[in-house]
């Protein structure tokens, strides 16, 4: 299926220091915006996906499994994680399964990539600050393998984070068909966060917002 991007144009983050890629479909490891960084940054990637990238002359590319890590510079490290997501259908040839990723130094971090609720989540990073959840996808429907704004909510009671960020909504949309209201997935999240799990910081972000976690 052929996407349009409705957001904003992407734009070079300044100072990039290292990309994380859950997996190799399309809309995760989109080459054109690939293009935008520096042939030498650090490039983290599931096991068998490196040659994806190395073959587009990027120098530092990490391949990780899962429960992997890599200890970036100083003392922040980058360990792998299970992620409940069928990678195989439409997976660019040679890539590996998807992956999460915890990212731990001053602060916890999780990025779930596309996954499914799985009970694994309660032990991936205990004492968890930000949780960066996806809550939708592109077309008309969620297949097994992500999460939609119910789904995130109840991800939350068994990650347990201080903060919760909704990710992969409002970005591509097919051919063809109107967009959902942008904001109505990151918004049906914040209401049922708000049910299942209250003690939750629930912060919706725009495309290039940054917020700030003490």
């Amino acid at each position: 299926m052929h996407l349009r991007r409705i957001a904003g144009p992407a734009e070079a983050a300044p100072d990039v220091d290292t990309v994380l890629v859950s997996h190799a479909h399309w809309d995760h490891l989109d080459l054109g915006s690939f293009r935008l960084l520096p042939r030498d940054v650090r490039i983290v990637v599931p096991r068998g996906t490196g040659p994806i990238l190395r073959r587009r002359r990027f120098t530092d590319v990490v391949e990780l499994a899962d429960g992997e890590q890599l200890t970036l510079d100083g003392d922040v490290v980058v360990r792998a994680t299970e992620a409940r997501h069928d990678a195989e259908t439409w997976l660019r040839r040679g890539a590996a399964n998807a992956l999460g990723f915890v990212v731990e130094g001053t602060h916890a971090v999780y990025f779930a990539g596309d996954t499914d609720l799985f009970d694994g989540m309660a032990s991936l990073a205990p004492g968890l600050d930000v949780a960066l959840l996806p809550v939708a996808g592109w077309g008309p429907r969620l297949p097994p393998g992500h999460l939609d704004p119910q789904r995130a909510a109840q991800a939350l009671c068994l990650l347990r984070p201080a903060v919760a960020v909704p990710i992969h909504w409002g970005t591509y949309a097919p051919f063809g068909r109107r967009p959902a209201g942008a904001g109505a997935p990151p918004e049906e999240f914040r209401e049922h966060a708000a049910r299942l799990a209250p003690s939750v910081d629930v912060r919706i972000l725009e495309v290039g917002e940054s917020t700030e976690v003490r």
